[in-house]
């Protein structure tokens, strides 16, 4: 089994960028604000898998309220234009229910805006979104974020649960990649 340090040092990594202390306090402090506004509420938090999965479990553990967790995949395709199709949908129904969008993390905010749009057709009492990182530099769709972990630069990210085709999920922290990776 390679060491943290060992995992750092993968060729395809350039830095790290948000710490496993700096995530864990973030998620508490998060935790924190969302038990204080939900108090009270019918609350479900919601994820899209894969990436969204990490932040979503850290998370929860620091919200002192009764709540459910859901999960949705979509997948992103392109031909003829951008589309969205959702390959897994949400097990339980929402309508009435306040639901908070768990995101690992928004750049463009199309996807998002989409899955907004679609659950809003499903009548929940509420919809708000909670993201770890926001990429705000390549925002093309207005979006209201009510949490929001760290604003960071249009760079590609990895580690907690965000990946490279597939690598890196596991990593405890943020990196950014070499920029000669991306090409």
């Amino acid at each position: 089994m390679k060491s943290r340090t060992a995992v750092l040092s993968d060729p395809l990594l350039d830095r790290m960028l948000l710490s496993p202390d700096e995530i864990a306090d973030k998620a508490e402090e998060l935790g924190a604000a969302i038990t204080r506004d939900y108090d009270g509420r019918d609350l479900v938090l919601l994820t899209v898998l894969r990436g969204g999965l990490i932040f979503l479990a850290d998370l929860c553990r620091h919200i002192d309220l009764s709540l459910t967790m859901d999960f949705m995949a979509i997948s992103s395709y392109a031909g003829g234009g951008a589309a969205v199709r959702i390959t897994k949908d949400l097990d339980d129904a929402i309508e009435n229910r306040h639901v908070l969008i768990i995101e690992d993390i928004i750049d463009t905010g199309l996807t998002l805006n989409y899955l907004m749009g679609v659950l809003r057709q499903r009548r929940p009492a509420s919809i708000e979104v909670c993201t770890l990182l926001d990429k705000d530099a390549r925002r093309i769709a207005e979006l209201p974020i009510a949490y929001r972990g760290f604003r960071i630069p249009d760079r590609f990210v990895v580690g907690y649960g965000l990946d490279l085709g597939g690598r890196f999920r596991n990593l405890p922290f943020v990196a950014t990649l070499k920029d000669e990776v991306m090409g």
